[in-house]
């Protein structure tokens, strides 16, 4: 499976705008990818206006994304603002070229950015089928708690976290998506955008995918917009944990 990284500046709230520089990236990958990421929140920025800026899952955001995703062959992965029996979620979205949609809404809110105070926590894992490889879908935050990504019997092949992710903590950032793919033995892509947002934090991107033996496979150059496609391989994949079965000794979790 071809997957490519999109790392790129957003516009602050500005949907239709966000929306309208992505085509382009998408239109340059058609043909060449099985599944494109897009950073947390791609089309507002990491903002807190949920009342004002959130879409149903039939609203005009996902319903561009999905038709997109049909004419160019390809999945579109990310997040936005959703709205759903009154409730407002940061909601991952996995959007397929043949018209399924899977979604998770994230499960740890950013205390420190007032997250909870304008959205509800998601409490359902997402592991999802696409063409043949499992894939489990993350948010931002979440990538500081390992026991909620934990791969119990190797459920999941490649796991996505999408991101605003600050730089003046990207240590953090880089520190941990190298350990979740060596703990979990699995590819582990990271998408987080570059820019200043509207509350004044500065973004240097970061974005990479890592092997299952922790290695950076492929990454995007710091401070700039850029794409990165990578062919990933699951056979190989397979035979790693045959190989080296870290998983069978693995603690078992109960949330």
């Amino acid at each position: 499976m071809n997957l490519s990284i999109i790392q790129t500046d957003i516009v602050w709230e500005d949907k239709a705008e966000n929306l309208r520089r992505l085509h382009g990236k998408l239109e340059s990958l058609a043909g060449t990818t099985d599944l494109a990421v897009l950073p947390e929140m791609f089309s507002t920025g990491f903002s807190m206006q949920s009342e004002a800026l959130a879409e149903p899952v039939d609203g005009p955001t996902l319903t561009t994304l999905r038709q997109w995703a049909g004419e160019l062959g390809m999945a579109l992965c990310g997040s936005y603002i959703a709205v759903e029996d009154g409730a407002y979620y940061n909601r991952g979205f996995f959007l397929t070229p043949e018209g399924e949609a899977y979604y998770y809404d994230k499960r740890h809110l950013f205390r420190m950015g007032e997250e909870p105070h304008h959205f509800a926590p998601g409490h359902q894992h997402l592991i999802l089928p696409y063409r043949g490889w499992n894939i489990c879908l993350l948010v931002c935050y979440d990538l500081r708690f390992p026991v909620w990504s934990r791969n119990v019997g190797n459920a999941y092949d490649l796991l996505v976290y999408v991101a605003n992710w600050p730089s003046s903590r990207r240590p953090v950032w880089d520190t941990l998506l190298q350990a979740r793919a060596l703990e979990n033995q699995c590819y582990v892509c990271g998408v987080n955008r570059v820019g200043t947002d509207g509350m004044g934090l500065k973004y240097d991107g970061g974005s990479c995918l890592y092997s299952p033996y922790g290695r950076a496979m492929s990454t995007v150059t710091d401070g700039e917009e850029g794409i990165a496609t990578t062919l990933l391989d699951l056979p190989k994949l397979r035979h790693f944990r045959q190989k080296f079965p870290v998983w069978k000794d693995a603690d078992e979790f109960q949330l």
